[in-house]
């Protein structure tokens, strides 16, 4: 995936976790810190989701530092009830 940026496997610095999204559009594949909401469980994620508010419960990779100073999440898949 292009702008992937891989979790470092001697650290726990990015890891796989559980959230809900606010995006527009579920046509992005990275996020703002800012935008996520982690969650403990997948159960959580798609209890919170709020589809017509524009959260959507996902499994996301982070968080990892931009060229520009931002912490972004990563798209692994949504999450469909």
């Amino acid at each position: 995936m292009r702008g992937y940026v891989p979790p470092d496997p001697e650290t726990k610095v990015s890891t796989y976790q559980y959230a809900v999204v606010y995006v527009p559009r579920r046509n992005r594949n990275r996020f703002a810190s800012n935008c996520v909401q982690i969650k403990d469980s997948p159960e959580q994620a798609l209890r919170d989701a709020d589809p017509q508010r524009k959260y959507y419960a996902a499994r996301v990779m982070g968080p990892s530092k931009s060229s520009e100073g931002q912490y972004l999440y990563y798209l692994a898949e949504w999450l469909q009830e």
